[in-house]
């Protein structure tokens, strides 16, 4: 968990992380440097060190205060599971969507095996599984819950390899969640 930051502190994180997505939008995640970044905000690169240990952990960062940024979320519980779903990943599924190369250099990062990156990873695998929960509501069985999450952060891989496009995942996980919580029908005849 990261320390109390003084406003000065947050500022200059918030600086850092703005840059990186100009820095990253222009050079790509392989010409994409904490010290490029760090110029690009006006701060000494040993300054951005102090708060990102590597490139990787800056673009993980921006995604996770974007996904932070979501507004709260209002189920209709009147509509089917699988209709919630798709309207609750929507959000989560366009945060980069518009910006190729972030996607790209975002999914590259979140894949590191930095432990910074990885407490990030956590913690944004954490509110998938939040808001999928909120979007199935109390009753769901956990298993299900697992499974969708899974295939959201693979969905999420998928589109950023560009295999998918992100504006999909919702239908997709639509689908996904249709086939998941509707009754099993026996395939076989009794005897």
């Amino acid at each position: 968990m990261r320390r109390h930051l003084t406003d000065r502190q947050a500022d200059t994180i918030g600086r850092l992380v703005e840059a990186a997505i100009d820095e990253v939008g222009e050079s790509g995640y392989d010409g994409f440097t904490v010290r490029n970044v760090a110029k690009r905000a006006g701060v000494a690169p040993a300054t951005a060190y102090t708060y990102f240990a590597s490139k990787d952990h800056l673009l993980a960062e921006v995604f996770w205060r974007r996904l932070q940024a979501l507004p709260a979320l209002r189920v209709d519980r009147r509509r089917s599971a699988a209709d919630r779903v798709a309207e609750t990943v929507r959000d989560m599924a366009l945060l980069v969507a518009d910006e190729p190369e972030l996607a790209a250099a975002v999914t590259t990062a979140m894949l590191a095996h930095d432990p910074d990156v990885k407490r990030l990873r956590d913690d944004i695998g954490a509110v998938f599984a939040e808001r999928i929960a909120t979007a199935l509501g109390p009753d769901e069985d956990p298993a299900v819950l697992r499974a969708l999450v899974i295939a959201f952060a693979g969905a999420m891989l998928t589109a950023g390899m560009g295999n998918v496009r992100y504006e999909e995942l919702p239908d997709r996980m639509a689908e996904i969640t249709g086939l998941m919580t509707r009754p099993l029908r026996s395939s076989r005849r009794s005897s």
